[in-house]
């Protein structure tokens, strides 16, 4: 994991800092400024999103609100999760 954030860092991608409440710790966080450029490399250059659009318009209004149900839902119970994870 090191080698890659390592290889992250030197790209620009992300920025690695102190954790002031655990001298061992590391916090890393994407890079200010590299945003567009992410979504941009992600999104449109990788035709992601037209890749999306043909997934999605095989389903009808009814099937893409359970599937959106079903994916807050589920991202609800991670978060879930990890607060008790992160909690003292």
């Amino acid at each position: 994991m090191t080698g890659i954030l390592d290889r992250l860092e030197r790209g620009g991608w992300i920025d690695r800092a102190r954790d002031p409440s655990d001298r061992r710790g590391v916090l890393i966080q994407a890079a200010r400024g590299r945003g567009a450029e992410v979504l941009r490399l992600y999104l449109v250059d990788s035709g992601m999103n037209a890749a999306m659009d043909q997934i999605c318009a095989d389903y009808d209004d009814e099937e893409l609100q359970l599937l959106a149900d079903f994916l807050h839902r589920t991202a609800a119970a991670a978060r879930a999760g990890a607060g008790k994870l992160t909690a003292p």
